[in-house]
């Protein structure tokens, strides 16, 4: 009997073991669900006087609580001659990371004195970041900062085409965006 007695406490132990565990990992799937995922491929990203540069990447991040982990990929594809990226040569550049998730920003896709100035605010649907870029040999120095944003929707609805990834001083693109809550 006692082994009978023994048997059934450690299935009981077992049993609500496992049960606090799927409550745990309920608990905190639901408090992950705020975040939202993202991720992006923009090239030709440009507008601005000199310029072009090619940014793909992605993460996850709350746009209430200001939580975010996003990274990716950055190559200048001409010279950057203006802005935060001046100095980014044909070629340059390996990878950007966050420095924090901004609640909006003013921007023009172009320099152009007749576009109109627009604000990109960071939502479900849109991120706006302040991010560090890195060329190679500069180790884990960021060579550049700059804001930046990617969305799931034209931000620059006046200009011809989607304006839906943008970086300061380079200018916009029309990106393959997606955003997942």
């Amino acid at each position: 009997m006692s082994m009978l007695f023994r048997r059934t406490h450690v299935v009981a132990f077992l049993l609500i073991a496992v049960a606090s565990s799927m409550v745990l990992g309920a608990s905190t799937a639901s408090a992950d669900a705020r975040n939202v995922g993202f991720g992006f491929n923009a090239r030709d990203i440009s507008g601005f006087n000199t310029g072009s540069v090619t940014l793909t990447g992605g993460g996850a991040f709350d746009p209430s609580s200001g939580f975010v982990h996003s990274a990716g990929g950055f190559r200048c594809t001409t010279f950057v001659n203006q802005g935060p990226l001046t100095g980014c040569l044909v070629g340059e550049g390996v990878r950007w990371d966050t420095v924090e998730v901004l609640p909006n920003t003013p921007f023009k896709c172009t320099q152009s004195a007749s576009e109109a100035g627009k604000v990109a605010t960071t939502d479900n649907q849109t991120i706006v970041l302040l991010a560090d870029f890195y060329r190679a040999g500069d180790g884990n120095h960021e060579s550049f900062t700059a804001k930046m944003f990617v969305s799931a929707v034209d931000l620059a609805p006046d200009l011809d085409g989607v304006q839906n990834v943008w970086i300061q001083g380079v200018g916009c693109a029309g990106g393959l965006v997606n955003f997942s809550a």
